[in-house]
């Protein structure tokens, strides 16, 4: 019989979502519905999936909001995070993300974000979008120039439409 595997997982999200009830329905088998704010619990649970055992710690931490420093402890030796928020609470669904955000800059995660995207988050602010690398000069030195000609039109200072040209 192979030995247990042990895994850590954190259970985060924004406060009064209900963390707490999730993570004692899964260890307890019941539900707890009576709110009483968590500092941190730490519960421990056997489970058997696909034929493996696993010894599992969850951490059930305190509420969340987009604010905070996230605790060095809620990153060490975690191997999962459950993020939780509450189908009644858009503020909980913009912490979720925020905290995901966070988690992965904290484990070094890298994640693409596509051009397309950066494009349609300008668009809906009503900005200039431009993809640019700080490795390279060019396109470094033609954001600083795109800022100046956005400035220069919002001042309506814009080049006339015959004068499209632009000395460098």
């Amino acid at each position: 019989m192979p030995q247990p595997k042990y895994r850590k997982i954190a259970v985060i999200g924004y406060r009064s979502v209900g963390k707490s009830s999730l993570t004692i329905q899964f260890v307890e088998g019941q539900f707890v519905d009576s709110y009483d704010p968590t500092i941190e619990n730490t519960f421990n649970k056997m489970v058997s999936v696909n034929g493996q055992d696993f010894n599992l710690q969850l951490v059930d931490t305190a509420g969340q909001d987009e604010y905070s420093i996230f605790p060095q402890s809620h990153s060490m030796d975690i191997h999962g995070y459950v993020l939780v928020y509450s189908v009644t609470s858009m503020k909980s669904f913009e912490v979720v993300q925020v905290l995901h955000d966070k988690l992965l800059d904290m484990v070094g995660k890298i994640q693409m974000i596509k051009p397309e995207e950066g494009k349609k988050l300008a668009d809906s602010w009503g900005a200039a979008f431009m993809e640019s690398s700080a490795k390279e000069n060019e396109t470094a030195v033609e954001v600083f120039k795109r800022i100046i000609l956005e400035m220069e039109k919002a001042d309506g200072n814009g080049p006339s439409e015959e004068k499209k040209c632009a000395v460098m």
